[in-house]
């Protein structure tokens, strides 16, 4: 397999994904703006995207791809099967009771997360009904993430890059054709997200029909818990839970000290939070999904060399692509957002605030997505304990720099704290993997950075000088032309960016690595 062009499979799905995921936040800023309406609904929707990240993509994807690809690889098909049916059984049936308890708690949930909406009891009972709608979604994107681990196993990575479309296709047409039929229109995005939860599940099934793993789920909760497996998979995953847990907890009390900031600082937060996770999902997530199977089929074959050596290939294209992309957060911000987002009721304040938001993000982009590499090095080899104590680390050093921000720089101060977090954070990861030799650099690492370096630099020069050309807000009025602006500047950077790398010597064979 050639893992350049299975990345660019994923990455084009991915790229699809994240474009229906833009078209999507325009049309909410568009038609619902940056408002209380909308917090309320950022917050709802944030609580079952904690748990989504927790339950499913989270702790357990981390804990049960590589048992999984163990047993594909020794145990054969059948024990595979007997595997997945039981981990499907034990998941819904556990989700099941899970998503009741949050339906019914959900006054007390939306309280924890977003205390700052009390003061409005109108806006604060909107969030309770829409996390009441939408907590079903951590049960359906759960078994979707079970789903996309087999297939992603038995290398089939565009469906499960396809299926967020999905989602974004849901939230496009709830509020196009839904909202405007509602007494309370921004109930239509809630109720989106059950859809798409829905959409993602069946695409999903099918995949796994393809493969002959689709699970059979069934009442015999006892016996499925007995499976060797599962006991393994629930042994990895109870210090998986407590890292990502750790790193929610976090997101959590950033949102708490949101609600109490200006009318509006959560939607800021979470529209520069789409645009962080456009390059996050594209290039960590993307290398993140390819890299973790082919290091656990390394580490059951015990093959060192090509464990470190799929870690150095993560390493050097992360940092190839997510070097510009973190530079185009920091310094242009503004063109980005006031492009995006700058129509109907999200003002030229908004995009002001958002923009601050967006490049505190670019201080930490790299590190966001660095942490998406270097991880897989410890969850291919089973160790679980390792990103845990980090994570608790991290997360103490996010706090105390809330302390320091946040008084400075309000909602921007807390995407700041962020970003340094995950810097830690990646460091700590990679001097984790240099101790234990599961990594060794190989060698160029110097002039590599070298030519990044002077590429970055030119890149950032040029991106400035583009960001005072024109008012990107008052470019507004003509919004063809400002959109044609953005594209033709940002195919001028590429060409730019990599022309650079291209007269310095940069060898861009490298990446061109196979797999069996």
């Amino acid at each position: 397999m050639n893992l350049l062009r299975t990345l660019f499979t994923v990455t084009t799905f991915t790229l699809l994904s994240r474009i229906t995921g833009l078209a999507r936040e325009v049309l909410i800023a568009r038609i619902f703006g940056a408002s209380l309406y909308t917090d309320a609904f950022n917050v709802a929707f944030r609580i079952p995207n904690l748990l989504r990240r927790l339950s499913a993509e989270g702790a357990f994807s981390q804990a049960f791809v590589p048992i999984l690809a163990e047993f594909k690889s020794q145990k054969g098909h059948d024990a595979t099967r007997a595997l997945v049916n039981a981990t499907g059984i034990v998941l819904a049936w556990v989700l099941v009771v899970f998503s009741t308890l949050g339906i019914v708690g959900s006054g007390f949930v939306v309280w924890v997360v977003a205390s700052g909406l009390n003061h409005n009891d109108q806006i604060f009972a909107l969030s309770v009904t829409m996390t009441r709608i939408m907590f079903p979604y951590i049960l359906l994107i759960s078994l979707t993430s079970l789903a996309s681990s087999v297939l992603n196993t038995y290398q089939n990575f565009s469906l499960p890059a396809f299926s967020p479309v999905l989602l974004n296709v849901s939230f496009i047409f709830g509020t196009l054709v839904i909202a405007p039929r509602l007494e309370t229109p921004i109930y239509a995005l809630a109720l989106a997200v059950l859809a798409g939860g829905v959409l993602q599940l069946l695409i999903q099934l099918l995949g796994l029909k393809r493969v002959e793993m689709m699970p059979q789920i069934r009442p015999n909760l006892a016996q499925a818990l007995a499976h060797p497996g599962i006991k393994r998979v629930l042994l990895k995953m109870m210090p998986a839970s407590f890292a990502v847990s750790v790193a929610q907890l976090s997101l959590i009390v950033n949102t708490n000290i949101a609600s109490h900031l200006l009318p509006g600082s959560v939607s800021w937060l979470s529209y520069a939070d789409r645009l962080m996770e456009f390059p996050t999902a594209l290039l960590g997530g993307a290398i993140g999904t390819i890299l973790l199977p082919n290091l656990s089929k390394a580490h059951v074959d015990a093959n060192a060399e090509e464990y470190s050596a799929l870690l150095d290939w993560g390493l050097r294209l992360t940092f190839l692509l997510a070097a510009p992309s973190a530079v185009a957060l920091f310094v242009y911000a503004k063109p980005l957002t006031a492009t995006l987002f700058n129509y109907g009721r999200f003002s030229g304040y908004d995009v002001v605030m958002v923009s601050r938001a967006l490049a505190a993000y670019g201080v930490g982009l790299l590190g966001l997505i660095l942490t998406k590499i270097l991880a897989p090095g410890f969850y291919a080899k089973q160790d679980i304990k390792t990103p845990v104590k980090i994570a608790l680390i991290v997360a103490g050093i996010t706090q105390l720099c809330n302390i320091v921000f946040v008084p400075y720089f309000a909602h921007a101060g807390l995407s700041l704290s962020i970003s340094i977090g995950a810097c830690v954070n990646a460091l700590l990861l990679f001097t984790g993997l240099r101790r234990r030799s599961i990594y060794i650099p190989s060698a160029g690492w110097g002039v590599f950075f070298l030519q990044l370096i002077s590429a970055c630099l030119m890149l950032a020069g040029a991106m400035y000088w583009f960001t005072g050309l024109v008012d990107w807000v008052a470019l507004g009025h003509y919004p063809g032309m400002r959109i044609a602006a953005l594209g033709v500047t940002l195919v001028i950077l590429a060409i730019l960016y990599f022309a650079i790398l291209f007269l310095t010597g940069f060898k861009y064979a490298y990446f061109y690595r196979y797999v069996k």
